[in-house]
């Protein structure tokens, strides 16, 4: 829906997911078998897999300013059932958090954050204000407001719907 670029590191991920939902035409690409095999997600964890992307987004909203677009289970509850490890580099000692192989997509959400914040990059990804949208973008902006995914659509309608109701 944006024409940004993607997230970096493993928060594409995240940003893909929470973006499988087109809220305004209600296109939703998990009902689709390849939509869920992108993912690694079953039929029978569908509804785990939309839930997580629900959660996902109401933190996105909240790093944006904006309240939950819905009552959600907190991200936080429910990543904390995901099974992670602690990964070093053999050649360098570095250390990271990270899924398992094969992981669930609980476990490589949980390792993308991880990510995310050890990187600074977390608190970046948001979710665009238009209630009608909700989109993931990631926030490039210097001073890291941005408040659309688009600022040719989402933001453009936000200024014209303010500019409209000024004049009446």
């Amino acid at each position: 829906m944006n024409e940004r670029s993607a997230a970096p590191g493993a928060l594409a991920l995240v940003e893909s997911l929470v973006n499988t939902l087109d809220i305004e035409t209600g296109h939703d690409a998990l009902d689709a078998a390849d939509g869920r095999a992108r993912f690694g997600v079953a039929e029978e964890e569908l509804a785990e897999a939309r839930g997580l992307r629900e959660s996902l987004r109401a933190a996105l909203l909240a790093h944006a300013g904006h309240r939950p677009h819905r009552e959600v289970t907190p991200l936080g509850e429910l990543l904390s059932r995901a099974p992670l490890y602690v990964a070093v580099d053999e050649r360098d000692g570095s250390a990271i958090l990270a899924p398992a192989p094969d992981a669930p997509l609980f476990s490589r959400v949980a390792a993308a954050v991880a990510e995310g914040l050890t990187e600074g990059t977390w608190m970046r990804l948001k979710a665009c204000e238009a209630e009608t949208c909700h989109w993931a973008y990631y926030d490039r902006s210097p001073a890291g407001r941005g408040r659309w995914c688009s600022m040719q659509v989402c933001g453009a309608r936000a200024k014209m719907r303010r500019y409209r109701a000024k004049e009446g």
